[in-house]
């Protein structure tokens, strides 16, 4: 294997992008730990996370999220997929940005909707008008994630392997070919 020039990529972009499967997909192709901050926070507390915005509302979950998001983005040799929300702390993204290379997995409000419309572990989705929800996050993440990101992948239609392959292809162009790569 190759000398690894990062030791951490870190997948941002709204519910629905495939930061899960493909996070689970790109740490086999690294060779990476794949963690999803959600995922982990949920394990943390013992609890789901809609339990968690129901008793400790959007700012117990966000706190939690903060300081998980702070003790992983310390870790090598991982993919962390984080939640959609997580870029909204400045301390979160200033972590994420100065430890890792930040991958934001983009896609469309109605790619979006169709991957997330039946649910129910969503809790900012459980309204009246989930797209309308979608839409007004859209609006307010994607300009920060922009911000953030040091490649843009668009997810819209593509299969997870595909996707994948875009990533690592633009890690090996970022890294000047200096990433290890399993099965090489």
């Amino acid at each position: 294997m190759d000398t690894v020039a990062f030791d951490k990529v870190v997948l941002v972009g709204p519910m629905g992008a495939g930061k899960t499967t493909i996070g689970r997909l790109l740490s086999r192709e690294l060779g990476y730990a794949f963690v999803d901050s959600d995922k982990e926070i949920e394990a943390r507390c013992g609890a789901n996370i809609p339990w968690i915005f129901d008793v400790e509302g959007e700012a117990g979950f966000r706190a939690r999220e903060r300081q998980t998001i702070e003790e992983l983005s310390r870790q090598s040799g991982l993919v962390l997929a984080t939640g959609g929300g997580a870029v909204l702390d400045s301390v979160n993204r200033e972590n994420l940005k100065f430890r890792s290379k930040i991958v934001y997995l983009k896609t469309s409000v109605e790619q979006q909707f169709e991957r997330t419309r039946r649910d129910r572990n969503r809790p900012l989705l459980q309204k009246e008008n989930p797209k309308q929800v979608l839409i007004e996050l859209f609006e307010i993440r994607d300009p920060i994630y922009q911000s953030l990101a040091d490649i843009v992948i668009l997810t819209d239609k593509k299969s997870p392997k595909t996707v994948v392959k875009q990533i690592v292809d633009h890690l090996r162009r970022a890294c000047g070919d200096e990433i290890g790569v399993v099965g090489e």
